[in-house]
């Protein structure tokens, strides 16, 4: 069975969080389905969108596990973001996460040092 993983973020301020995502994706989306949707994707069959939704904003939790955390991380620190929190778990995974405007937290983790 094949599955498609569609994540959403509802935004408060759907130009100022389209903006803030490229920063945080490092592109633009891969596809605007209409006005209040922006989609990136982050692998096969794996996406993210950003969706304009004032009542539901500032509730998404995502973690994406990534082989190249501290690339990720620097690319995205050049890219003007800094992490609201740095995390290190008691087995060595490493987790680090961003935070919109609005609350939604996105995580990119990674294996032990």
């Amino acid at each position: 069975m094949a599955v498609d993983l569609f994540a959403g973020v509802p935004v408060e301020d759907y130009t100022a969080a389209l903006s803030w995502y490229e920063r945080l994706f490092g592109a633009p989306p891969v596809f605007l389905p209409n006005d209040t949707e922006a989609v990136w994707e982050l692998g096969e069959h794996r996406y993210v969108y950003i969706e304009h939704r004032p009542g539901r904003a500032g509730n998404a939790l995502h973690t994406l596990f990534v082989d190249d955390l501290d690339a990720r991380v620097a690319g995205i620190t050049e890219r003007g973001l800094t992490p609201a929190v740095r995390e290190t778990y008691a087995n060595g995974v490493r987790k680090v996460t961003y935070e919109d405007r609005d609350g939604n937290r996105i995580g990119f983790g990674g294996a032990p040092l």
